[in-house]
């Protein structure tokens, strides 16, 4: 369409061009005012057909942009409604938790539940606010009256000059009739008849082209500074919709590593007592009986698996270095709070309490006691 309508632009140019070189030929109207008055018509012509693409060109794009937000804020409801299900399911665990081994991760989620319902209210701002401040005000220009009329008013002054181009031709055959000789009182009475409708016609012309010019200039205006204007809004609410997002994941960050790095540099505790005993000598500890301890030890039942909980170093060579994480093979537990056992091929005593039974264990974190 866009390239059929160019096409009959360029024709409807090139039969005013070929009307006015007739009309010079055989000098209807004669006299330069005449033809610079066509000249003037001609460029108005020429200045409505660039308002007029213009000014469609614009709504095209305020409509491209409404598509565009609306499409954007239906994918976003979507990630607003997934985010705040898993809020919610990050709040649940957070209060229904019931590890024994600390608080930590509920803590963590409830802080993340916390930030991420934020987000979510943050986000939803965000949608409606390009809903009523971007979407809508473009919408309604694009179906609005003023654009419409204007658009009315070109095509009118569009059929008038067509209307008024047919009459010139009509008058400048009279008037070549006329000067061939054959004239008689009727035709002279019919040309000024033609003459006169001319007349109207191209003062008609010339008023509409006015108004039509400037009722286009007004909406292409109008178009250029509303459209900027949402374009600006639009970016200035997602930008502070992102501001404020960060400052809620650096809180959050920061609320969870210091949380970390509080339980990496906490002090190992002591198995119950000020000072932990010497472990005793591998040649006694087959005279020390070995007893049930509480809390998840052996009694007596044979090896069992461990994880460390905390870190210890050894302060003699018959102790075992344990780090947080790693997996023990313990396989004597004595009744003075010490225990022996095997952990990344290496034996020696360590502090019962540093670390804690476990009943299944990955095969890979088996393989690491070895």
């Amino acid at each position: 369409m866009e390239a059929i309508r160019k096409q009959a632009s360029r024709l409807r140019e090139q039969v005013a061009r070929q009307q006015q070189a007739v009309l010079k030929q055989f000098g209807a109207y004669g006299g330069s005012d005449n033809v610079g008055a066509d000249d003037a018509e001609f460029q108005q012509h020429q200045k409505l057909e660039k308002l007029y693409i213009s000014t469609r060109a614009g709504k095209h794009f305020q409509r491209d942009i409404v598509r565009g937000v609306e499409g954007y804020i239906v994918t976003g409801s979507k990630q607003v409604e997934i985010g705040t299900k898993l809020s919610e399911d990050s709040r649940k665990y957070g209060v229904e938790n019931t590890c024994t081994s600390g608080s930590t991760l509920s803590k963590a989620a409830s802080s993340f539940a916390r930030a991420r319902a934020q987000m979510e209210k943050e986000r939803g701002n965000l949608l409606k606010a390009l809903g009523t401040q971007v979407a809508e005000p473009l919408r309604a220009m694009v179906m609005g009256a003023p654009l419409e009329d204007a658009r009315h008013l070109a095509q009118r002054y569009d059929r008038m000059r067509q209307e008024a181009e047919a009459q010139a031709v009509e008058v400048a055959k009279r008037q070549a009739k006329l000067r061939e000789g054959n004239a008689h009182p009727d035709m002279v009475f019919k040309l000024e008849a033609a003459e006169t409708k001319l007349q109207d016609l191209k003062s008609n012309v010339a008023t509409l082209g006015k108004e039509a010019a400037a009722a286009m200039a007004a909406v292409e205006a109008q178009q250029q500074r509303l459209t900027l204007q949402r374009l600006i809004t639009m970016v200035e609410a997602e930008r502070a919709y992102h501001k404020r997002v960060l400052q809620m994941l650096d809180l959050l960050e920061g609320e969870m590593m210091s949380e970390r790095q509080r339980i990496e540099a906490a002090p190992a505790p002591t198995p119950s007592m000020d000072r932990v005993p010497t472990p005793p000598p591998y040649e006694e500890v087959n005279d020390v009986p070995t007893s049930p301890v509480q809390n998840g030890s052996t009694d007596n039942m044979g090896y069992f698996l461990g994880e460390v909980v905390y870190s210890y170093q050894a302060e003699s060579d018959i102790e075992l270095n344990l780090s947080i994480g790693d997996y023990v093979v313990i396989r004597k537990v004595t009744n003075n709070g010490w225990a022996e056992g095997e952990c990344k091929g290496k034996a020696g005593w360590f502090p019962f309490g540093y670390i804690e039974r476990r009943e299944r264990v990955l095969a890979s974190k088996v393989a690491e006691v070895f």
